[in-house]
This record gives structure tokens, sequence and C-alpha cells, in this order.
């Protein structure tokens, strides 16, 4: 199983860790801490050093949070926060995904070298698909949100979300190949927490196979998602109080949980730790 990018054939025949670099002030969980006017930059490139050598297989870069309730970053600032980002990234060695539902934006971090395109709307925004489907072999993942990060946990989904969730992705794949995009480039990803209650986030989870009949990789964002939080936490008040670092472990879990039911991608803030677990898990397969 080959994920077809813009430089890399990426093998997924094992599982691979896509390492998080948020350069965003205010993502949920890591917002600020590599993007501050003047030195975010810096600190940017560092992290980017720190998960790859961490174990990271690929990186995602973004610059405008999806967190719920999330306001809309203005085109020029998501590029003035994203481009020196992956202008650098582009030389470690390593697949660079861009986080981001503008097809400006794609098309200027294409430009760049970035190899993978990662859209939390699917390309359903006007003008994603035709950017993703000039170019010749950069690597896109597909995610099923509901609804929009402004109104998308007001009014989560209703009934049996697998079966809606399999069948959105399964469309916007097939129209992305009309487009000429080979399936080889696709990557699908079921949204954890866009739009999903808590119940119907961890049903993806436990049936997550069934999400492989679309006949594409799946890639699964668990990673300090709130739904960690509140089967974890003790109260429902102190979900939100939960300090990201009691996320680790959770996150881990359901990383290594989503790979054993055959997710090939999984995307993470905590590399080494997620990297480690997936090496014993390996190890007993």
């Amino acid at each position: 199983m080959i994920w077809q990018t813009s430089r890399f054939s990426i093998d997924l025949s094992q599982p691979r860790v896509m390492g998080i670099v948020n350069v965003t002030p205010d993502s949920f969980s890591d917002g600020g801490k590599f993007f501050s006017k003047g030195s975010g930059e810096r600190a940017a490139f560092d992290h980017c050093a720190r998960l790859i050598q961490d174990g990271a297989d690929m990186l995602d870069i973004g610059g405008e949070s999806s967190r719920p309730g999330a306001p809309p970053v203005p085109l020029a600032e998501e590029l003035a926060r994203v481009l020196p980002v992956v202008r650098h990234a582009v030389t470690l060695g390593v697949p660079v995904s861009v986080d981001t539902y503008k097809p400006e934006v794609m098309e200027a971090v294409l430009d760049l070298g970035a190899d993978i395109i990662n859209d939390i709307w699917a390309l359903r925004q006007p003008g994603a698909a035709a950017v993703v489907a000039a170019h010749p072999a950069c690597g896109v993942c597909l995610m099923h949100m509901h609804r929009e990060p402004q109104t998308m946990q007001v009014a989560p989904m209703e009934g049996d979300v697998v079966p809606q969730v399999l069948s959105f992705l399964a469309q916007v794949a097939t129209e992305l190949q009309a487009l000429g995009v080979a399936a080889g480039r696709i990557v699908l990803d079921p949204g954890i927490g866009f739009g999903k209650t808590v119940a119907q986030n961890f049903s993806l989870l436990a049936r997550q196979r069934e999400l492989l009949s679309a006949g594409y990789p799946l890639l699964a964002g668990w990673s300090r998602k709130s739904s960690l939080a509140a089967v974890t936490s003790t109260s429902l008040a102190s979900v939100a109080q939960l300090d990201i670092a009691d996320r680790m472990v959770p996150s881990v879990t359901a990383a290594v949980l989503a790979v054993d039911r055959g997710a090939r991608v999984v995307r993470v803030h905590d590399v080494r730790e997620t990297v480690q677990a997936l090496k014993v898990w390996g190890a007993a397969r």
C-alpha cells in the first residue's frame, strides 16, 4: 500500500506517524507555543526538527485552528504563518503536509514543494479540488466534517455516524478521481471530533474497519481530543480543565487502537510516545 505524494511514495504497509506543527495563536492544545510575532518561525523550525528526531514519518503544518468555535483566519495571515515554515520543512527530508482548506494556500505551498494537502473540508471549498487535480502528484487527505468549525459542536450529527461518514468519504473520493486524481494519492479521515458526540467518536473507533470498505487508507486524528478527556475525567465539569499533559496517555492509547483497527496514518502531537507505543504493538504482532 503506497500513498503517492509530491516527492515521496510513502509505504503504508506499516503505520506512519504524522507530527503536528501548529503555527497558530489559538489552537486548543498548543496555541501560541510555536507561533508568536517575531520569534514564532524559529520555534516552529525547532519543533519540526524535534518531531523528526522523535520519529515522525511526516509533518503536518497548519496556520488556522479548527477547534470548535474557532474564527476563520484571513488568507494573508494564514500565508504569513505557513509559508516560512513550509519553506523550511521541505528541506528536512520527510513528507510535508499542510492543513488548509483555502485553494490559494494549497497552490502556494505546493509551489514550495509540499507533498500533501490535508483538508478538513474535503476539498469542498470553491477552487480547492481544482488545485489538487491540477497538480501531477500531490497526496491529499479528505476529512469528514459535519457543518463547520463555528457550529459543528452546537448541533452535532444524529443517528449512526459510521454509514454516514463512510458514504460521504467514498463520494468525495470518487468525485476527486473523476477530476483525474489517482486513487493512490488519496487518504481518508473520519474526522474525530468534527461535529460528532463523544459516543459517536468512539463508535467510529470501535467500528473503524467498516470505513476500510471505501478502499482507501485511513488517517486517524485522536490526539488530545476532548472526547478522550470526557472518558478519562472524573466529572463533566473537569473536562475543559483537564491539563493537556493528562491527555497524552489517552491520545497514545487511541492511536494504537486506531492502528490496530486498520488506520495507516496517525496524526499526533506526542510523537515520541506514540512511536514507542507502536513499536510495542508491532512487536506483539
